[in-house]
Parts: structure tokens; sequence; C-alpha cells
């Protein structure tokens, strides 16, 4: 296969929209399933695309918070979170019918090899998020997709019923073994990889998992793409506070991202910036 991609859809520029919670649920420990009528939003987005949420007034929330589009469903966008600090948990006892503002689509996101017919997705953890309308949207193309999906355990392997729907293959990694392999994700991603029907890998989770997968994708001679988690001050790429070191020099993650293409990433621990 040539590898060339189709170039990222026109993006619609990102707007500011008043989104009242439609539903805010407890879907494994410490993950919460936020859905937002957002018809705006849910028009315009595309896989792999983020959102910027102010989740609460007040000094200790002026900066938005970003979240992948997990899924949109009429116009509704859904959107799978982590509680880890202030912002998550105050995310976490939001109510229906409390009313939160959202700037988006932001970013670009997943794009699709011109002669890819059968495409794998690597999932780690919570790395799922912005993989789940990928899924729906390949299999709509008519496009076969294999999934290796890894969390630390079962509970946490959100977004399965999603997978084994639409995919053709799905495959499980868990830290302790409470569903499929015990271990992690690159064992099943490996042994797909080398199958010899994927033609494009598309991964998401810890940069350390996200790092390895571009690497066997290198090996195999498959093009990779991977979405990276960096802190987000203003979300347009004005404050560089989300660089990416690549091959081209520094990229910004919120505009020239979150998606980028695995082999021109700087992998070197030096080169990676803090996380929240």
């Amino acid at each position: 296969m040539t590898g060339e991609a189709h170039t990222h859809p026109r993006s619609h520029p990102p707007v500011l929209e008043s989104t009242p919670v439609v539903v805010n649920d407890r879907v494994a420990e410490g993950i919460g399933l936020l859905v937002l009528d957002a018809p705006l939003v849910a028009t315009h987005v595309q896989p792999g695309q983020f959102v910027h949420l102010r989740v609460a007034e007040g000094t200790d929330f002026i900066l938005r918070r970003p979240f992948s589009v997990h899924r949109v469903v009429g116009g509704r966008i859904e959107i799978l979170y982590q509680v880890l600090g202030r912002g998550t948990r105050q995310m976490s006892e939001l109510e229906q019918g409390d009313v939160i503002d959202v700037v988006g689509p932001l970013g670009n996101g997943w794009t699709l090899p011109d002669d890819a017919s059968h495409a794998l997705l690597v999932a780690g953890g919570l790395g799922a998020a912005p993989l789940g309308m990928w899924a729906e949207r390949l299999a709509e193309r008519g496009v076969a997709v294999s999934v290796a999906q890894g969390a630390p355990y079962s509970e946490r392997l959100v977004a399965r019923e999603l997978f084994e729907r639409v995919a053709r293959r799905v495959e499980i990694a868990t830290d302790d073994g409470s569903a499929g392999e015990r271990g992690f994700v690159t064992g099943p991603a490996e042994r797909l990889i080398r199958s010899g029907e994927v033609e494009v890998v598309f991964a998401c989770g810890p940069e350390r998992m996200q790092q390895a997968v571009a690497n066997l994708a290198a090996a195999a001679g498959i093009p990779c793409q991977v979405s990276l988690e960096r802190l987000m001050a203003c979300g347009i790429g004005a404050c560089l506070s989300c660089v990416v070191s690549t091959t081209e020099g520094l990229k910004r993650a919120c505009v020239d991202g979150p998606v980028f293409d695995a082999s021109t990433i700087k992998w070197e621990s030096s080169e990676v910036p803090p996380k929240h």
C-alpha cells in the first residue's frame, strides 16, 4: 500500500455552545460518561477531535478542560472522562439539566489512507475515548476493523461493547487477567500487526504504549497514527503549553494534533512534556 492518506476533513470553525447535561453516569471505577445536548458541535465534529469544556464557574475553573469526543448520537456528544483532579471531580457532580459551555470542535482527528481496507485500533485504558466514533465511522465505510484493547482490570474496559459491536475482531488484555489475556495491550496488538491483514494502525493510551505500538507498526511497514495528550490552556494554539516534539519541529497538540503521524514523533523521554 502507498500509505498516502486523505487530508484532514475541512474543519468547521469552533463554536461556543451552551449545552445541557443529558446524562452523567459512572461507567467504571473513577470513569464517567457525560452526554451533552450540543447540536452545533455534534454536526461538525470529526473522529479524533476534541472539545474544551468550562466545567464550573469561579477562579479555579477559568481554564477550560479538553476532552475527546467519544461518540455522536443525533445532536448529542458523549465524553468519557476519568476523575483525576479538581476539574474532573467537579464534572462528576454535574446533574441532568445543568448547563455548561463548550468550545469545539477543535484539533485534527484521524485520517484513513486511500487504499486501506483493514484498520487496527489499539486502545489502552481511557485511550478508548477518541477511538469510539472512529470505529463506528470506519465500519460504516466498509473498512474491516480489528481492536486490541487493554485495561488494568475488566471493569475498566470502557467502550468494549461498542468495539465488539462494530469490529470484526476484538482482542483483550488486562493487567490482572480478569478479562482476555494477562498482560499489556501490546501483546495482542503485536499479533494483529504481524498477522499481515492490518493495513493501518490507530492508537491512543499511555504514551509509552503508543510508542511501542508505533515501533511495531514501523517494523511491519504499516502507517500508524497516535493521539497525544498534553496540557492545554487555550486550545487554539496561542499559549504554546501543549507542544509536541516532532521531526518537523515543535507542534501544538491543540491545532496540529492531537492526532499525529507516529513516524514524526520524537519519543525520547527528554522530549515529552509533563502531563497533568
